[in-house]
C-alpha cells in the first residue's frame, strides 16, 4: 500500500526527496574522496617503506601546519648539510640505509627537444631500494659512479617516452641544464599525485649533484629501520644525533622535521577528519530540510486520506496498525531518495575518476550510512505525521469528504 501510494505521485514524491537525494548524494561523494585520498596517500607514503623515513628542514603539514607557521619554521630551521649527515650516520646502530639526496629543478634536453621543471635527484646507490623504484630497463646508480662523480642519469617513464618512445634509452645522452649525461637505467610508471607527474624526474650520484650545484639549496637525510619494529628507536636515534650537532638544550623545539610513512597518513587522517566533520554538518542541515519537507508532504497526504482511515478504524484496525502504514510510507519515501543519492553518487565517482586526476572511491560503510541515515529521518519526521493519522477519530474521519 505504502508503495502504492508513492507511485501514484511519482512527481510529487520526487519533488519532496530533492533534500534527501542531495544530503545523501553529498555525503557519500565526500566519504568517496577522502576514501579515494586514504588509499592513494597510503600507497605513495609507502614509496618510504613501513621501516622508511625521511629527515628534510621542514614539512609544510607538520601538525597542519599554516603558512605563517611554514615561515617561521623556515626562517628558524637551518639547512641540512653534508657535514651534519657525516656526524650523525656512524652514530646510529638501528639504521640498516641511509643516504643523502638533493633536489631542485632543471631543464633536460635531448634529441633536439627540451623539457622544463624536471626534479633533479642527486642520490645515493640505495635510493632506489628505500624509495621502492621500480627498474624498467637498465639500471640504476652504483657507488662508483658516486664516488668518482660520473655523470650518469636514471630516468623516469615521462622524459624515457618524450625523449626516446619506442627505443631504447640505455646508453642515449641527455643534457641536465647544458650538461651531458648518459642514461643508464629508466623508471617503472608510478602515476599521478594530486595532478602532478611522479614520473618527470631524473636520479644522478648525488656526489655529482654536489659538484655541479652544491648543497646549498636544500638537502635530505634518508633512512631505513633494521627492522619495522625498530623505526621508533631508529627515528629517535637520528633526532638525538641531529640535535647534539645542532647544541639544542633539552625542551628547546626540534629545528627539522622527521616524516615516515606512518606519520604521513596520520596528518593526513588529521586534515580529512576535519573535512569529514564540516561534511557530516553541512550535511545534517540538508537532512533536517529534506526531513521537514518529508514531515509537511505526509501532513498533506493524511488530510487527503482522512475517509480511507475512518474507513479502516471502522473496520477493525488499531492505532498501531494507522501509524506502521504511515511511518513505513515515509521511510519508504526517504529510503527511495538515499538510494537515488547512492546511484548519483557513484556515477559521479566513476565520472571523477575516470576523466580526473582525483582518485574517488564509494566504501561500502558510506552507502550503509547514507541509506540508513535517509531512512532514519524517514522514520523520525513521519511519526508526527503517523500519530495525526492515528488519533484521528473514525466517526469524524468518516464524515470526510476527502
Amino acid at each position: 500500500m505504502a508503495f502504492d501510494s508513492l507511485r501514484g505521485s511519482v512527481l510529487r514524491s520526487v519533488l519532496t526527496l530533492v533534500g534527501i537525494i542531495l544530503s545523501t548524494m553529498t555525503l557519500i561523494a565526500v566519504m568517496g574522496v577522502i576514501r579515494g585520498m586514504d588509499v592513494y596517500i597510503a600507497n605513495s607514503a609507502s614509496t618510504m617503506g613501513n621501516d622508511g623515513f625521511r629527515v628534510v628542514r621542514v614539512i609544510f603539514v607538520s601538525g597542519i601546519m599554516d603558512a605563517k607557521k611554514f615561515y617561521e619554521a623556515q626562517q628558524r630551521n637551518p639547512l641540512l648539510t653534508r657535514e651534519e649527515f657525516s656526524f650523525i650516520q656512524p652514530r646510529l646502530t638501528h639504521v640498516r640505509e641511509s643516504g643523502i639526496s638533493g633536489t631542485r629543478l632543471v631543464n633536460v634536453t635531448a634529441e633536439m627537444d627540451v623539457v622544463s621543471g624536471v626534479a633533479l635527484q642527486g642520490n645515493t646507490a640505495n635510493a632506489a631500494e628505500m624509495s621502492n623504484t621500480q627498474i624498467a630497463t637498465g639500471r640504476f646508480l652504483t657507488e662508483t659512479e658516486n664516488d668518482r662523480k660520473i655523470a650518469v642519469a636514471f630516468m623516469g617513464a615521462d622524459l624515457k617516452e618524450r625523449f626516446f618512445p619506442g627505443q631504447d634509452a640505455i646508453g642515449k645522452m641527455i643534457a641536465i641544464d647544458g650538461r651531458p649525461f648518459e642514461v643508464i637505467g629508466t623508471g617503472q610508471p608510478k602515476g599521478s599525485l594530486f595532478g602532478q607527474s611522479q614520473d618527470n624526474y631524473v636520479s644522478i650520484p648525488a656526489e655529482t649533484y654536489f659538484k655541479i650545484y652544491g648543497d646549498r639549496g636544500g638537502v635530505g637525510y634518508n633512512f631505513q629501520a633494521q627492522t619495522r619494529d625498530q623505526l621508533e628507536q631508529a627515528q629517535d636515534e637520528v633526532r638525538v644525533a641531529m640535535r647534539a650537532y645542532r647544541h639544542l638544550r633539552p625542551g628547546q623545539e626540534d629545528t627539522f622535521s622527521v616524516v615516515s610513512s606512518d606519520s604521513l597518513v596520520a596528518l593526513w587522517d588529521q586534515l580529512t577528519g576535519a573535512i569529514a566533520a564540516v561534511a557530516v554538518g553541512v550535511v545534517s542541515v540538508f537532512m533536517v530540510v529534506g526531513g521537514v519537507v518529508v514531515m509537511n508532504i505526509m501532513l498533506a497526504v493524511v488530510s487527503e486520506r482522512t475517509r480511507e482511515i475512518g474507513v479502516r478504524k471502522s473496520l477493525g484496525a488499531r492505532r498501531s496498525d494507522i501509524m506502521s502504514q504511515f511511518l513505513i510510507e515515509s521511510a519508504m519515501l526517504s529510503g527511495a531518495g538515499g538510494i537515488i543519492g547512492v546511484i548519483l553518487a557513484t556515477a559521479t565517482a566513476f565520472m571523477v575518476r575516470t576523466f580526473t586526476p582525483v582518485p574517488m572511491e564509494v566504501p561500502l560503510y558510506a552507502v550503509i550510512t547514507g541509506l540508513s541515515l535517509s531512512t532514519a529521518v524517514g522514520v523520525f519526521f513521519g511519526i508526527y505525521p503517523a500519530r495525526q493519522a492515528a488519533r484521528l477519530d473514525p466517526i469524524v474521519a468518516l464524515r470526510s469528504e476527502s
